[in-house]
């Protein structure tokens, strides 16, 4: 078992000297005191120290079969990433989620170089180094932040953090006069290829913000920056709120045309159910008015019956055919005249009444003879 020295561990549980006064026939059995991968999420990634791995077993050199068999179970393989992480997007992210899943038991460290090295051989970044820095912290593949990365990998630098493995892009990357900077790495077996995520870049989020510089200028100075925050001119500064006053308005006359268009509609789909209601109704009345008033209706014959009772009511009593034998002498008093004369007569309803109405009067006459 390793001896640790007092205050051997550092705060984040990676320690940081072993005691120097170990025989040195007890060094074969030294175990491994490397870092473990971080299992909790609920802390940012810890900065490497001086000395990233204290561990003083020794570190023998593991191919790329051997670790994706699961091997050495004693410790985890150590894999490097670098880069600038400008901007930090969901393509870093996934660079470092390969990197990260590599092998069955991987500590991930990332190394970020500065802005000097940066702005040298790259060109200006958008983030400083500190927002760097603090970015790939934040990640949840990262168990090892190593700032001021090196541009070019030593082999001092890669037996200082006992790096088994480096994982990067399989394209060649030319830079500081070489062809290819992994290249002492490619040929020493240690270097890992990950797959690049097309269509997002630092370089594309850049172009798209040069190419729509005017639209963002709008719309920091709609949200309280100044024009010398924007390094904007003054002429240029009131074209943009010209612009940013044009668009309110035209936003305003759309949002106005939208809901006439709505209200149109509206009216349109109430008028057609008015005039198909108003024609269900029209040919309601018309079929009561033709059932009551048509050749057949209800009225007609309830005409026809009160016509046919005025008529009745307005037509004289008939006298009988023939009297009975009465018993008298022929000397008879001349009988009384019949009430009827009396009446006043009214006046007959129709010429057909009036001719029936004479006829029975001169029937009367010849019974009386």
């Amino acid at each position: 078992m390793p001896v640790l020295a007092t205050n051997a561990e550092s705060e984040t549980g990676i320690p940081t000297s072993l005691s120097n006064e170990l025989p040195s026939e007890t060094m074969e059995e030294i175990e491994h005191t490397c870092p473990q991968p971080r299992l909790t999420l609920s802390a940012p990634a810890p900065f490497a120290g001086d000395t990233s791995c204290q561990c003083k077993a020794p570190h023998e050199k593991l191919t790329i079969a051997q670790a994706r068999l699961g091997t050495p179970v004693d410790r985890p393989v150590r894999v490097y990433a670098d880069g600038i992480f400008d901007l930090f997007h969901a393509g870093h992210a996934r660079a470092l989620m390969q990197a990260k899943t590599l092998f069955p038991n991987s500590y991930l460290l990332v190394g970020v170089c500065s802005d000097d090295l940066t702005h040298e051989f790259k060109g200006f970044t958008v983030m400083n180094e500190a927002e760097r820095y603090e970015a790939l912290r934040h990640c949840r593949y990262v168990d090892e932040v190593i700032r001021d990365a090196p541009w070019t990998l030593t082999p001092e630098f890669l037996e200082k953090h006992k790096i088994d493995f480096v994982a990067h892009d399989d394209i060649p990357y030319s830079s500081a006069g070489s062809d290819d900077v992994y290249k002492h790495i490619k040929e020493a077996g240690m270097f890992v290829p990950t797959q690049r995520t097309e269509g997002i870049s630092t370089s594309d989020i850049i172009t798209r913000i040069v190419r729509d510089y005017d639209v963002y200028a709008r719309r920091n100075l709609q949200r309280g920056y100044t024009a010398k925050e924007l390094n904007v001119s003054f002429i240029n500064e009131k074209k943009y709120r010209f612009q940013n006053q044009v668009d309110k308005m035209k936003e305003k006359v759309k949002n106005v045309e939208e809901k006439s268009k709505e209200f149109v509609n509206r009216v349109e789909e109430r008028s057609h159910d008015l005039i198909q209601k108003w024609e269900e109704k029209s040919r309601e009345f018309i079929g009561n008015f033709l059932e009551l008033f048509g050749p057949d209706g209800a009225w007609k014959q309830m005409f026809q019956e009160r016509s046919g009772r005025m008529l009745q009511a307005l037509s004289p009593r008939q006298s009988p055919t023939s009297s009975p034998t009465r018993g008298r002498s022929p000397s008879r008093s001349p009988s009384p005249p019949s009430p009827w004369l009396f009446r006043k007569a009214s006046p007959p309803s129709s010429p057909k009444a009036a001719s029936a109405s004479i006829s029975s009067m001169s029937e009367g006459d010849e019974d009386e003879k």
